[in-house]
Parts: structure tokens; sequence; C-alpha cells
């Protein structure tokens, strides 16, 4: 029997996990919701400090720095909704 033969089944037995899913691994669904989560959580502290700023309990540097972040989690938002719209378009252009 020859080496090489036997070196290249055991690397393969080894490289063979390494397609299966990891159990550990949360995924995809998992991130996106964990994204969608963290983009509501700063709508609703933007709007908490925007309510607070209005009855005068909020520093005027906190509500600035909160419209910033939800400015900032909305343009996001639109760029991957943007992407996501021209991926679909380029799926319908493809011939069958």
């Amino acid at each position: 029997m020859d080496i090489r033969t036997i070196n290249a089944a055991q690397n393969y037995a080894h490289a063979r996990p390494a397609t299966q899913a990891d159990p550990e691994r949360s995924g995809a669904a998992q991130g996106l919701r964990a994204t969608f989560q963290d983009f509501a959580a700063t709508l609703k502290h933007s709007e908490s400090v925007a309510k607070d700023a209005m009855v005068g309990q909020a520093d005027p540097h906190a509500l600035v720095q909160a419209l910033a972040q939800t400015e900032l989690a909305v343009e996001t938002a639109v760029v991957v909704r943007n992407k996501v719209v021209e991926a679909y378009q380029e799926i319908l252009r493809m011939p069958v």
C-alpha cells in the first residue's frame, strides 16, 4: 500500500467535519434577528431620550448623540435594503 494514499485518507477524514454545519454557530437567521433587535433598541433609546429632552430631563448633548446614532442606523438599514433589492433585480434579469 502506498503511504501517500494513507495520508490522503487521513487528511480527508480530518477535513470532512469542516464541511458540516457547526451546531455552536448561530447561523444567518440568528444574526439577522440580533441585528434587527439592535436596530429596534437604538430607535427605542432615541425615542426615550427625545421624550426626556422635551420635558427637560435629558441633556441636549445626549439628545444629539442619540439622534446621530438613530440616523446612522436608519442610513445603514436603507443601504442594506437597497443592496437586497439590487440583488433581487439582478436575479430576475438572469436568463432561465
